[in-house]
Formats: C-alpha cells, sequence, structure tokens
C-alpha cells in the first residue's frame, strides 16, 4: 500500500507542476516592445491573426489588456449573495480573449478550429480577428477603429447596432481608454522596430 500511496503522491506533484501552461500576465504591460520581448509567442501570435484576419497587433493587445491583463486563464468574478454564498460567475468569459462559452463554440464550428483552447493565445487572437472581422461585416467599423470595436467586442453585433453602449459612461470611457492604449501600443512598437 506504501508504494501506491507514494506513487499517487508522486504523479499528483507531476501533474501540478507540469501540466498547464504559464498563464500569468507580462511584467511590464504599459510597454508593449516589453510585452513581446518578454512574451515573443504573443507577438508571433498576433501577426499572424493580423495576416489572416486584418487586425493590427496593437488593436489586438489593447483590447487584450482590457479583456485579461494578458492572464490566459483569466475569469470573471463569482457574484456573492449575502456576501458570503457564492452564486456562480458573472459570466462565463474565459481566456485571454474573455470569450464567451456560445460565442467561442460559434468561433470553433465556423473556422473548423475544434480543438481551439481559449487559454492558449494563438487561438484567442485568432478568435479576436475573427470576430472582429465580423465586426467590420456587420457594423462597417474599420479594423484599425480600436474603439468602436472594443465597444462591438464588449456588447456584441446587435448590442453595437442598437447603441446599447450609449446607456453605459463607464464602457465609453473604457473604450476611449483602449483606443488610447492602442495608439500607445502602436507608437512603441514602431520605436522598438517590431511594427
Amino acid at each position: 500500500m506504501g508504494k501506491f500511496l507514494r506513487a499517487g503522491v508522486i504523479v499528483l506533484l507531476l501533474a501540478s507542476c507540469g501540466g498547464g501552461g504559464n498563464y500569468s500576465a507580462p511584467r511590464d504591460l504599459e510597454n508593449a516592445c516589453s510585452i513581446v520581448q518578454e512574451r515573443p509567442r504573443y507577438l508571433a501570435a498576433m501577426r499572424a491573426s493580423e495576416r489572416k484576419w486584418g487586425v493590427p497587433v496593437h488593436v489586438q493587445m489593447a483590447t487584450i489588456h482590457q479583456e485579461s491583463r494578458f492572464v490566459g486563464d483569466a475569469r470573471t468574478p463569482v457574484r456573492w449573495a449575502l456576501g458570503v454564498i457564492p452564486m456562480g460567475r458573472q459570466s462565463s468569459a474565459y481566456g485571454y480573449a474573455q470569450a464567451l462559452d456560445g460565442t467561442w463554440e460559434e468561433y470553433q464550428r465556423e473556422t473548423g478550429n475544434r480543438r481551439a483552447r481559449r487559454e492558449d493565445i494563438r487561438d484567442a487572437t485568432d478568435f479576436m480577428g475573427w470576430y472582429m472581422n465580423k465586426t467590420r461585416q456587420r457594423n462597417g467599423i474599420p479594423l484599425t477603429d480600436a474603439r468602436n470595436q472594443y465597444l462591438a467586442y464588449h456588447e456584441g453585433h446587435g448590442g453595437y447596432s442598437r447603441g446599447s453602449y450609449n446607456s453605459k459612461p463607464w464602457l465609453l470611457t473604457v473604450s476611449n481608454n483602449v483606443a488610447a492604449r492602442a495608439d500607445r501600443y502602436q507608437q512603441q512598437l514602431v520605436a522598438c522596430r517590431r511594427a
């Protein structure tokens, strides 16, 4: 019995150490050059999405920053009743792109990428490119317009069409921040010759 218990503990330790990827955020989220220097695979993933879908790297970066702060397994907060009873998460949003379950499944069906995972940066940026390209088609928003792309990303295509964001002053502020961050990231990437 001792051998089996020892073997089980070793297996559990190995699984906990090497099971998942590094989903933590890069150290300096204010500097695009630092992000891509620390995590070159992020830049490779965003460039691949830009080639495929046309969404500029700096727009993707600013949106990911707002949605997950580059934390690969980010989830929405848990809702609490009476301050002590957990009532589940605010939504099914998950991963770098904070994609909802239903939208992610639609992406998987339409692209044929059934194995895509929201905590994989390549899949998350491909999803973002797919979604923003649909936004361009459905809502006429240029792929370079980080502010309005973010509003449609947050509200959905129908919500954006109805102007649902106009009743949310906080969201208008957030979308302006996303646009400003996209501009900063673009300037930084040009300066470090990564654009």
